[in-house]
């Protein structure tokens, strides 16, 4: 009988690179801990982990050496506070999609062993529509789509969700308008992706509200702090409590994609599809 309780496993992604995705999932994680919820954000970036850089951290050790059998999730786990542990991912050196059976298990079994010690697991994905990335959004129990006023952002994502509709058959996205100037603005992406996905998709789009552009980001990455913890007080700061706020009220799935073994299986059998 599986004693687990459900978590919330929230995908960050975008469909290219640019638009802030990191830093959304940095500082929504942070928001969602000040909360009081117990968090951990997975830099699923295992190509260019950049999650570590932007939190000013230095790991000793990544992911990649749970799936070597070289130590533990615990052991690579990184405290920001009481509440938020980050998982680094390695630089250059793991690819999901070449994993092995043995590390597919070690992968289920470092997650299980820290099961009953998150509320959310936020995934930071890498940029594009790779295999690594389809396979964690797939085993996601919700995916945040980033978009940002540039061309190629609202086409991009497009492009993301036309794939994952078109050959996992999902069918329900939010989408977060980051770097926004109003909040006009940021309905306007919205409504640009929404006219397209309409059209030609048999999906669900919830718009989840706008980031706005703020200097104090630019200034929070050059110092390797998240903007949250730098400028507390600041619009975007306020913006992003206001998405945890939201996030909060997510309904929880209690069966099988709401735990985090499920979350993990998932995965692996994404990984091993696409082989």
């Amino acid at each position: 009988m599986d004693q687990h309780k459900p978590v919330k496993v929230i995908a960050v992604t975008g469909g290219k690179g640019g638009v802030g995705k990191t830093n959304v999932s940095v500082n929504l994680s942070l928001a969602m801990a000040d909360m009081g919820h117990r968090t951990v954000l997975m830099d699923a970036d295992l190509g260019l982990a950049n999650v570590d850089v932007l939190l000013g951290l230095r790991p000793q050790r990544t992911i990649a050496d749970v799936l070597d059998g070289e130590c533990g999730l615990p052991d690579v786990m990184l405290s920001v506070n009481d509440n938020l542990r980050i998982v680094p991912a390695s630089s250059g050196t793991q690819e999901m999609t070449a994993l092995s059976p043995h590390e597919h298990a070690e992968l289920i079994h470092a997650f299980s062993a820290v099961a009953d010690d998150v509320d959310v697991l936020v995934v930071d994905t890498a940029a594009g529509i790779s295999d690594s990335v389809i396979s964690f959004i797939k085993a996601a129990q919700e995916v945040l789509v980033v978009v940002c006023d540039e061309p190629t952002s609202i086409t991009d994502a497009y492009a993301l969700i036309k794939l994952l509709n078109r050959d996992y058959r999902m069918t329900r996205f939010r989408v977060l308008a980051n770097m926004v100037r109003s909040e006009q603005e940021g309905r306007n992406m919205f409504g640009k992706l929404l006219t397209v996905t309409d059209r030609f998709l048999d999906v669900t789009l919830q718009y989840v509200g706008s980031i706005p552009y703020d200097e104090n980001v630019r200034k929070a990455v050059q110092r390797q702090v998240a903007v949250l913890q730098a400028f507390p007080k600041s619009k975007v700061s306020l913006a992003y409590k206001q998405l945890a706020n939201k996030v909060n009220g997510w309904p929880v799935q209690a069966v099988p994609r709401g735990h985090l073994e499920f979350f993990v299986e998932r995965l692996v059998q994404g990984v091993r599809s696409s082989d």
